[in-house]
């Protein structure tokens, strides 16, 4: 099953430095009918994001020091990007309510560890699917 309209397959990127966090997501969204790529840096994810031009972007906000810079979602704004980005995150509860996540470009929070059936339905909600049985993910 292709989500979204028509025959093209939507793509989730994965940006997390966990490659067992990845793997999971990856598995479930692929068994879902999402095409799924990877990075396992946020500077990896933002050149991955410019050169599949995915979907929808998943990223762990924790990778990097706080006081790195811009995060992925900043980044991808500031060139002009309209990507959907959903923060995955352990930290997720310290951000709700304290920053304005859509001035910075989140469109959604996941907290770790992520129900992958709430992502996926998350995600085929956003694209206009019907919903999509996960457990089997």
């Amino acid at each position: 099953m292709n989500i979204g309209l028509g025959d093209r397959r939507r793509t989730i990127l994965l940006v997390d430095g966990d490659p067992h966090a990845r793997a999971v997501l990856r598995i479930a969204l692929e068994a879902a009918g999402f095409s799924v790529g990877e990075a396992a840096t946020n500077k990896e994810g933002e050149r991955t994001a410019l050169r599949i031009k995915p979907d929808a972007i998943l990223a762990e906000l924790m990778m990097e020091p706080a006081d790195a810079g811009p995060t992925i979602s900043e980044r991808l704004m500031a060139s002009g990007s309209d990507i959907p980005c959903y923060i995955v995150s352990t930290a997720s509860d310290a951000l709700i309510g304290s920053v304005g996540l859509h001035e910075i470009g989140v469109s959604g929070v996941f907290l770790k560890p992520v129900d992958v059936a709430i992502v996926i339905q998350s995600l085929t909600t956003r694209f206009g699917a019907g919903s999509v049985d996960a457990s089997h993910a």
